[in-house]
């Protein structure tokens, strides 16, 4: 029996080979994409400001530690971030589904994507925190993706991987809102439950998309008021505009 249960990995290959989420085609290991359906996405490279990631077009040369417009004025979301790819019709093909139609199978791809995209993170992390979701919201959708996408990459940093030191209110959806509403609608959502666990940390904040900021911005508010050192940040995919 022993025998049996440490040859089921092989057993299970056999049976269900691993193949590409995205096309089927076979690939080597469960979980993981093709070659070609990866060098469909969009993945963020250098030269990107050197704060939040925002990626620069690749002929330019700025130095080694170039900013973003946004970030040269003080105004960046978290005190480092980054993001594994744009967020655009092909990325949308993973990262919706898996939001939103349970489509998990997703996490291992996206989270290895963003695990990639913390090389020359600043310092060492002391918490890995997904960004809450509104109990409601929990409820109806069975998980929060953040929390699929956090596991892994809290297990890679040695880092403690936190989802009860922060509560979040449930508001409408802010897809179709633009960065003002997002920003007044998220105002107030997060509260702080166990201060004492957050002051003098450092805190990697966990999610699949950036769109405007205005959550991150926000959490790193309330994490800053109960005493964090740094908040940093990581997402699968970013909205990218013009700035």
């Amino acid at each position: 029996m022993p025998g049996l249960f440490s040859d089921m990995p092989k057993i299970l290959d056999f049976l269900f080979p691993p193949v590409c989420p995205i096309c089927r085609a076979p690939v080597s290991e469960h979980g993981t994409m093709c070659f070609d359906c990866w060098l469909c996405f969009n993945w963020i490279s250098n030269p990107k400001c050197h704060i939040c990631g925002y990626p620069f077009p690749a002929d330019l040369d700025l130095g080694p530690r170039p900013l973003c417009p946004v970030c040269a004025a003080g105004r960046n979301e978290l005190d480092w971030l980054r993001s594994a790819c744009v967020y655009d019709d092909v990325s949308r093909t993973i990262m919706l589904p898996f939001k939103h139609a349970g489509r998990i199978k997703y996490q291992k791809i996206m989270s290895r994507a963003m695990i990639g995209a913390l090389d020359g993170i600043p310092g060492n992390v002391d918490i890995v925190m997904p960004v809450p979701l509104a109990w409601r919201r929990l409820f109806k959708r069975g998980y929060n993706q953040a929390a699929l996408l956090a596991r892994p990459i809290a297990k890679v940093l040695g880092a403690r991987m936190d989802t009860s030191s922060v509560r979040r209110k449930y508001r409408p959806d802010m897809g179709h809102m633009n960065a003002a509403a997002r920003t007044e609608n998220i105002r107030g959502v997060f509260r702080v439950t166990h201060p004492e666990r957050i002051r003098g940390r450092v805190i990697l904040l966990v999610d699949d998309v950036m769109t405007t900021g205005a959550t991150f911005r926000e959490l790193r508010r309330v994490l800053v008021a109960a005493g964090a050192s740094a908040v940093y940040g990581v997402t699968f995919c970013r909205v990218v505009r013009a700035i």
